[in-house]
């Protein structure tokens, strides 16, 4: 009887109330905000996708990247501006489990496409007479559908443990529904799933960023023995990487610390700020950088563009 009562209920974002006052000024940024995320990203992707000699397991990582930020770029972005504009702060069970599912989702690949980016630098640079035969072509379409297949089996059964608890409460004290608040506000025990959570942390974010770390410190070795202008080569191949890596880690940790601590003393504005950093700002600052900072990505952004203006011009006279 209550599992069928739990399924009926809505939850209602309390964050929403909080900052009532600034709800047009979220709702101008996020609407301006998420339509760069998907032309930013979408032009990553067009590029690899079109032009043959991006065809690489480098560039490849880098559109299957761009994939990954469309997805979760745009899974809480009109979400929030809707309930904003509609005043209705109410999200029902199901809805929530399923923004929880776009969420998480969205951070696992993350987390695994970077450490498969890693690795594929850690290959390149450190065994380059061997790069061909390791990263293989139909290797690099297997780690692609791995970096999505494992976190959506993953999430799927974290999800289908937390849908069978039994719900006490209703008030969720964030602009979006997250795993973590739901299980505190579970009646039955949750310490099992603590211990599974724990567990998970540790293969899902704790294990892969060890690997990128080494990874990075092997290459940081090998960049060492090289010649200054050696050196500055293979480091600007791993810049956009390693700046998108910690901006991810600066986003999620904060999102971390909100979900595990006390954070009463800050105020709401600061923690809906921070709870959409690593959904908002990542999204949209990869695939600016990787147009900037990868030069065969800039080159061609800059093509396109020349092209698209010159028909445009050509059409006007």
């Amino acid at each position: 009887m209550l599992q069928s009562a739990t399924r009926n209920i809505s939850f209602t974002l309390d964050a929403y109330s909080k900052i009532h006052d600034l709800k047009y000024v979220f709702v101008v940024v996020l609407g301006l905000l998420c339509p760069i995320i998907i032309i930013a990203n979408g032009l990553i992707i067009c590029i690899v996708c079109l032009e043959r000699k991006l065809h690489k397991p480098m560039y490849l990582f880098i559109c299957n990247l761009a994939c990954i930020n469309l997805y979760g770029g745009t899974a809480v972005s009109p979400f929030i501006i809707a309930r904003f504009l509609m005043e209705d702060y109410q999200i029902t069970w199901f809805s929530c489990l399923v923004q929880i599912y776009f969420i998480y989702t969205y951070v696992s690949c993350d987390i695994a496409n970077l450490t498969v980016m890693a690795y594929d630098r850690y290959i390149s640079i450190c065994y380059p007479l061997k790069y061909d035969k390791i990263v293989t072509p139909r290797k690099v379409i297997l780690y692609i559908v791995l970096t999505w297949l494992l976190p959506f089996f993953r999430v799927t059964i974290s999800l289908s443990v937390t849908a069978n608890f039994d719900i006490c409460g209703v008030i969720i004290e964030k602009v979006y529904c997250d795993n973590y608040s739901i299980v505190k506000l579970a009646c039955s025990d949750t310490s099992y799933y603590n211990i599974y959570g724990s567990i998970i942390i540790v293969f899902v974010v704790v294990l892969p960023f060890l690997i990128i770390i080494y990874s990075y410190l092997r290459i940081t070795l090998i960049c060492l023995k090289l010649s200054k202008r050696g050196r500055v080569k293979l480091f600007s191949t791993c810049v956009p990487h390693l700046i998108a890596l910690f901006n991810f880690i600066i986003g999620s940790s904060f999102e971390l610390l909100q979900s595990r601590f006390d954070m009463r003393h800050v105020p709401y504005i600061i923690r809906v700020i921070l709870s959409l950093y690593f959904l908002i700002l990542s999204p949209l600052i990869n695939p600016v950088l990787y147009g900037m900072r990868t030069q065969a990505i800039k080159e061609l952004c800059i093509l396109s563009c020349k092209t698209k203006v010159g028909s445009h011009v050509c059409q006007v006279h």
